[in-house]
């Protein structure tokens, strides 16, 4: 979510506000054999070690059966439900749309006095009279209708909610219904049901609805396999002879997207609002004046038509783009040229692109869906590409990463889009997945838990202190020695009074997340530390299921003479780079000792450089040093630190190999 300067809000108080092939004859099953498969065990039922081989593929059994019962392609049914939750069941909770299931069948009857939302009913997309394909921004397409697919089973709609068996079927009972609509018969050709994939979950435009079909048709095509979150394991073979179809864009000419994306334009304005200050963002002449370096991750906390309402307001905070929840509709509000005002440091906003997701950190399942994820991943590689991003975690991070400009500010930083957001298939989406390049006793290491299956304790959910439902996270939690019951690292910088860190959602005090690397600062049996923050910081990592992987890269440590460095939340210019009429700033180390012997893992070297807005029409002009700084992963946070202040080591990526320092 974007910030401004504001005082700190406290956490409860911020909490409220925030609301295929062909079917042979031998998969013809009977009915009473069909009910048999149709009997998942829900997510989570009794201990994992009692759970058969066949339990965990019952799933994929189930598939097979509906397919046969209803006429359609296995692989094309398998392919929908990929699309639609990647055959997650979520735990029965509804999506923002009220989508349940592993087809993500939309109940909207149930959804209306179900999920409450401030504004626009949340099937209502952005008011833009510049979308010409859809003028006023309303979905009128029918979505995958859960009561009609329980109709067309002769099953209690209740069911369809909470058996992700009887919610298989309903999807291939809607898909064979929807063949039908089209007047196409129900061939065992994959490619015969291209049109009724691209109806299935009722996108509001043309250019989504064939992105979505093209999406399925990929899937089919090059097969998936993975483990769902409630321990099935499903696989689909790859069908190389099927093919997506052309795009064919249409949107305003001057938004900036990807032309497989659907986007629209709701403008963030720029006025003059009282003594030669502008909002509410900055105009620039970016990448000429000031390289982008960075993309942010938000969520906004909130219903995305009260975050356009902020977006409007000159004296609000700004961001580029939001992406809504319920089928990845792109807006842009921002031009990429000028400089939005999204993540609580100017140093970042000056280098970075914001964009905002429509979610609530603590109710991952309602909101972070996977229309989202694929439409982000979309718009992030068509920027990275454009502005020559690297696709990393020091340079694609969430809010709860951008370093603090300055130890003050520490506490008022924000913690989105939190522990949930599911880094490592974000940047499987984004064509750069997160995986290890060294062994397991290497100098580095990658954080890399298992999403699904990795669900470490966090409070505050729905009331503070009260533990969250299970669920699988990024995030890895940090002690101070190699044991369970050991205390937490504290953040000096966040509770600056000594109070200890908690489990809390909220608290980034002790914890890092998946794709961030580290310097390893030793080994106990199935724990491994690194350096966080200037201290030893621990982590569970065992060798079955490990939470970290090894990797190479570069690290920075204190030359050699100096006890311990200073840390910095942005890279300001040396002072003699100012102009006489731009006043120097203060470069305000964080509350933070890196010493001597600690090593920190660094992606880029930078020249120091600060921004000034204090032109008469609004513009902002960039003060260039020539100090030069490194960025490393210092915490759950980025930082800085000089570059005469430190040397780089290159980890040689093998057990046992020497470490090259360079000066």
């Amino acid at each position: 979510m974007t910030e401004s300067a504001a005082p700190r809000v406290p956490d409860a108080v911020r909490r409220r506000r925030r609301r295929v092939v062909c079917v042979t004859a031998s998969v013809a099953l009977q009915v009473p054999l069909l009910v048999t498969l149709l009997s998942v065990p829900p997510a989570d039922k009794g201990p994992a070690a009692e759970r058969t081989a066949a339990d965990e593929r019952r799933l994929q059994d189930v598939f097979t059966a509906a397919a046969a019962e209803y006429g359609v392609p296995r692989s094309v049914l398998m392919g929908v439900s990929y699309q639609q939750s990647r055959w997650d069941f979520h735990r029965g909770t509804p999506s923002v749309v009220g989508g349940y299931g592993p087809m993500h069948l939309v109940d909207v009857p149930h959804l209306q006095g179900a999920l409450p939302r401030a504004g626009a009913h949340p099937l209502a997309g952005p008011q833009s009279s510049t979308h010409k394909a859809n003028p006023q921004g309303v979905r009128t397409a029918q979505p995958a209708d859960l009561q009609r697919a329980a109709r067309l089973i002769g099953a209690p709609v209740e069911r369809l909610r909470t058996d992700p068996a009887a919610n298989v079927r309903g999807g291939a009972a809607l898909l064979a219904a929807i063949q039908r609509e089209l007047g196409k018969p129900l061939s065992a050709d994959p490619a015969d049901w291209w049109e009724a994939v691209a109806r299935f979950p009722g996108m509001g435009d043309t250019v989504s609805a064939n992105t979505y079909a093209n999406d399925v048709f990929t899937v089919i095509r090059r097969g998936a396999h993975r483990t769902t979150d409630a321990g099935q394991h499903i696989t689909l073979p790859a069908s190389p002879g099927v093919r997506p179809r052309p795009h064919d864009p249409r949107r305003p000419k001057d938004i900036e997207c990807p032309p497989e994306l659907s986007c629209s334009w709701v403008r963030a304005p720029h006025v003059e609002i009282g003594d030669g200050e502008y909002g509410n963002y900055d105009r620039a002449d970016r990448p000429n004046d000031q390289k982008i370096e960075y993309i942010v991750i938000h969520d906004t906390e909130g219903p995305l038509p009260s975050m356009f309402k902020t977006v409007k307001n000159p004296y609000e905070v700004s961001w580029h783009y939001s992406i809504r929840s319920s089928d990845g509709h792109v807006t842009q509000h921002v031009k990429t040229k000028d400089a939005a005002r999204h993540s609580g440091s100017q140093y970042i906003n000056a280098r970075s692109i914001g964009i905002e997701h429509e979610g609530i950190l603590t109710q991952p399942d309602t909101w972070y869906t996977e229309q989202m994820y694929q439409a982000s991943a979309r718009l992030v590689r068509y920027l990275a590409k454009k502005y020559d991003i690297p696709l990393d975690r020091q340079h694609v991070f969430g809010h709860d990463n951008v370093p603090s400009p300055m130890g003050v500010t520490i506490p008022h930083m924000h913690d989105d889009p939190g522990p949930y957001w599911d880094w490592q298939h974000y940047f499987e989406l984004l064509g750069a997945p997160l995986r290890g390049t060294a062994g397991r006793d290497s100098e580095m290491v990658m954080m890399l838990p298992d999403y699904t299956t990795h669900k470490p304790l966090f409070t505050g959910c729905k009331t503070s202190g009260v533990p969250c439902a299970p669920h699988g996270s990024s995030a890895v939690r940090l002690h101070t020695e190699p044991r369970d019951d050991a205390p937490l690292i504290q953040d000096p910088g966040r509770r600056p009074e000594g109070d200890p860190s908690t489990e809390d959602v909220n608290d980034l005090g002790s914890r890092v997340s998946a794709g961030q690397t580290f310097a390893v600062a030793g080994r106990s049996g199935d724990w491994t530390a690194i350096w966080y923050q200037g201290s030893r910081a621990w982590f569970k990592n065992p060798r079955v299921r490990p939470t970290a992987v090894g990797t190479t890269g570069r690290m920075v440590t204190p030359k050699d003479g100096l006890s311990e460095i200073p840390v910095y939340g942005r890279a300001l210019p040396e002072a003699d780079a100012y102009p006489d009429d731009v006043p120097v700033k203060d470069e305000s180390p964080l509350p933070y000792r890196l010493l001597a012997g600690q090593r920190y893992v660094t992606q880029d070297r930078v020249a120091g450089s600060y921004v000034d807005k204090s032109g008469s029409d609004g513009t902002f002009r960039v003060v260039k040093g020539d100090e030069e700084f490194y960025e490393i992963q210092f915490g759950h946070r980025l930082a800085y630190v000089r570059a005469s202040d430190v040397e780089v080591v290159d980890s040689p990526g093998a057990a046992g190999a020497p470490s090259r320092p360079q000066r």
